[in-house]
């Protein structure tokens, strides 16, 4: 299999299903109908963390005071755990953005490290992934032993 660079179909086509992806034979691997489905989900993604993260926004300028101290560390408690979600999805958010520029720039699907295809399964479970499987594996094993 090489990797080819494909465009994306008209956005009057339709987005196929994750059981109409996974069904599709090898050799149709990142193709156009692939490619869309993989950027309308990442888009959504996308769409759905700026909304989050608007609404932390919100709820973190809606300042409550209250008497009791009990009360105050609660909210206090509730805020931090909010921002650390916060957090995790901006990280999140910069992934999916990188995705769509790979998908915009045909490199989307392949592993960064072996060149290979990264798979279907494992991009609709993750559509974010930049390595395969063995390659997360065999980083993940060496972070495990050298740390990094």
């Amino acid at each position: 299999m090489t990797k080819t660079n494909k465009s994306t179909p008209a956005a009057s086509d339709r987005i196929l299903t994750d059981e109409e992806i996974l069904k599709m034979d090898e050799k149709d691997y990142m193709n156009a109908a692939q490619l869309a489905f993989f950027k309308a989900k990442l888009q959504a993604l996308e769409k759905e963390l700026l909304k989050n993260a608007g609404e932390t926004t919100e709820h973190l300028r809606e300042t409550v005071l209250v008497p009791d101290p009990a009360d105050r560390a609660t909210i206090e408690e509730e805020h931090a755990l909010e921002l650390r979600t916060r957090d995790r999805e901006r990280k999140l958010l910069k992934k999916v953005q990188q995705s769509i520029v790979a998908i915009d720039g045909g490199d989307y699907g392949w592993c960064e490290e072996t060149g290979e295809p990264i798979g279907v399964p494992r991009l609709i479970a993750r559509p974010t992934a930049t390595l395969s499987l063995e390659a997360q594996q065999r980083r993940e094993l060496k972070q495990k032993l050298y740390g990094d």
